[in-house]
Parts: C-alpha cells; structure tokens; sequence
C-alpha cells in the first residue's frame, strides 16, 4: 500500500458515487479521484477530497463514524480510499436532516445487527422516512418558487406602473396593478412593522 497526495480540487473536482455496491462504489470513487486501489490518504487529503475540515474528519473519527485504517511513521493518520464514500455518505445524510448523533445511532443499529436483513431493514425504514421528508421539503421549495415568481412579476410591473413620487409606504395598498387586487406577501411583509 503507498501513501497518496491527491490534486488539489481545482485540479480535478471530486465527484459523488451514486452506486448500491460498495465495493464497486468504493473502486469507482478511487477511480474518479485519481486513486488505485490500496492507496492510502492522509488525513488532510481527504478532507480536500471531500469538501470538509481536517477538523471534521477527526470529528468523526472520534463518535465512530469513520476509521482510520493505520498510521504512518510519522503518526499522521491514514485512510483506505474507501474513507471518500464514507465521508459523502455522511455528508449527504446530513444534508437529509440527519445530526451527527442520529447518523451515529445508524451506524451503530448497523453494527449491531443480527444479519443483513435486519441491517438492510433499518436502513430502508431509516431512509423512507427521510424521503418523505425531503418530499415535503420538496412541496415547500416549489411554493416558495411560485410565491417568488409572482412576487418577482408583481415587482417588474412596478417598473412601469409606478411614478417616483409616490410614497414608499404606499406600496402594499398599491393600486397600479389591476390584475392583483393584493400584492404578494412577499412585497408586503417588508412594510409591515
């Protein structure tokens, strides 16, 4: 095994592995990041790899979340390449809403489980629950997105509409827009105290 600096991101940019094997996932991500099989990454390297601190890559080490595989002589730190899938794992959970506690909980429901069917099961209750979560995240963002689209029209008409003398407080109760008879909350919200 040889210790790996990997370039750095500007160099080739790290890209996600969306695969359901993880040995295939952990030799594809390698691949993609300039790495062979075997090699080893300081601690450093990773975190660069993965978009996160050198401070949060400890951060998980310490609650059991990641391991590193050895250390050198020097004592730094070193990670199988497979420790940049762990790491994106771990990042999108938490993009899903998950602490790190709850992530930790995963894991150890994972280590502790009697067989891969138990395992498996808890981990698909686990993430069924957060895709009806980010359904519903999904169903908030698109009404924003139309309640700022409307907003957006509503403030371009101002453009034309508007005659610079009026009073800025005048603007929730405007009466230049025929085709709305209120303005979108999100113009009037900023002149309510």
């Amino acid at each position: 095994m040889s210790t790996r600096r990997l370039p750095l991101a500007a160099e080739e940019p790290s890209r996600p592995v969306a695969s359901a094997a993880p040995v295939a996932a952990a030799a594809a991500s390698s691949a993609k990041d300039g790495l062979k099989e075997g090699d080893l990454l300081q601690v450093g390297d990773l975190a660069k790899a993965t978009g996160k601190t050198v401070r949060a890559i400890h951060l998980y080490e310490e609650l059991g979340l990641l391991r590193a595989h050895e250390r050198s002589k020097g004592r730094y730190r070193l990670f199988m390449s497979d420790a940049l899938i762990r790491v994106r794992w771990i990042s999108k959970l938490q993009n899903l809403g998950l602490s790190l506690s709850e992530i930790q909980e995963l894991v150890r429901e994972q280590d502790g489980s009697d067989s891969a069917t138990v395992a498996a099961q808890k981990l698909r209750e686990a993430y069924v629950a957060r895709l009806g979560e980010t359904r519903r995240k999904l169903e908030e963002l698109r009404e924003l997105e139309a309640e700022l689209e409307q907003s957006l029209a509503y403030l371009s008409a101002c453009d034309s509409a508007c005659e610079s003398q009026l009073p800025v407080h005048s603007c929730p109760s405007c009466e230049r827009h025929p085709e709305r008879e209120h303005a979108p909350e999100l113009v009037t919200a900023v002149h309510v105290v």
